[in-house]
């Protein structure tokens, strides 16, 4: 396609005096009385005071930053913190390992819709057999994020049974759940401390 040339033919020149011609200007032009007179700049003096001012840093007013936001504590200080229900000399054998747990059910592999009811039917045939502690075994999980938009928790298991353990059916059984010592698991599994039987 071939440029058109940057200059104005006649006819073009022609023509935009007969547009320009026909048109009325929206303001009348303002004589140039009436235009504002830009007024010199005051002159200064020679000299000029200085002022005592403080030393002054960058940033010595700003606020200390905000703590961090952690919506979602990590699982250890979640289960931690949660209040004592139980004999606290027994509490502390039991963190260091020194209780023997009197059932164990290990949920490795299991997807979560098979964990929970498996989980459940355990606890409520433990409380029913008048069974105090027992294990529950997580494992740690696999972390298996695949870079997609929403993160995956790592131990989906790890996560899930503290919050099953903290509801109905299972939270009228349940006294005391933490962390197991590392000779029965760690972080991969739980101690269940159960209520005695009415």
């Amino acid at each position: 396609m071939a440029r058109r040339p940057r200059h104005l033919s006649a006819e073009d020149k022609a023509l935009w005096k007969k547009v320009a011609d026909s048109t009325d200007r929206l303001h009348a032009a303002r004589p140039l009385a009436e235009l504002p007179v830009s007024k010199p700049a005051p002159s200064l003096p020679a000299s000029r005071p200085k002022a005592n001012a403080p030393a002054f840093q960058l940033g010595q007013n700003a606020r200390p930053a905000a703590p961090t936001h952690d919506l979602a504590p990590s699982l250890s200080n979640s289960v931690a913190s949660q209040p004592l229900s139980m004999d606290r000399k027994t509490f502390g054998k039991m963190k260091k390992g020194r209780l023997s747990p009197e059932a164990r059910i290990d949920l490795h592999g299991m997807t979560i819709a098979q964990a929970h009811p498996v989980l459940t039917r355990f606890i409520l045939d433990a409380a029913a057999a008048d069974r105090r502690l027992v294990l529950v075994i997580t494992g740690k999980g696999k972390h298996r994020d695949d870079g997609g938009p929403i993160p995956v928790r790592h131990g989906v298991l790890r996560h899930q049974v503290p919050h099953w353990l903290n509801t109905l059916p299972l939270r009228q059984h349940v006294l005391q759940i933490t962390e197991a010592h590392l000779k029965h698991g760690g972080q991969g599994a739980y101690y269940v401390y159960l209520r005695r039987r009415r």
